[in-house]
């Protein structure tokens, strides 16, 4: 697993999860249980992972809509 995305905004994660699942590649949202520890104010960001083989396609798929990636 890479990480593909990191951010604090839930609805970025949501468009992206989209956008994968368009693409018929599988992720993993990581730190969702962190918000309930800290309150959902937002601080903890959550990441997005893919599979290695497909990083780079989720990479371009991100980028053509111009979603910035954590490389």
């Amino acid at each position: 697993m890479k990480e593909l995305l990191r951010t604090n905004d839930p609805t970025i994660i949501a468009f992206a999860k989209a956008l994968l699942e368009g693409e018929g590649i599988d992720c993993f949202e990581m730190d969702v249980n962190m918000s309930v520890l800290e309150g959902s104010i937002g601080i903890m960001p959550r990441r997005l992972m893919v599979r290695s083989k497909d990083h780079w396609m989720a990479v371009r798929a991100m980028t053509d809509n111009d979603i910035h990636t954590s490389e």
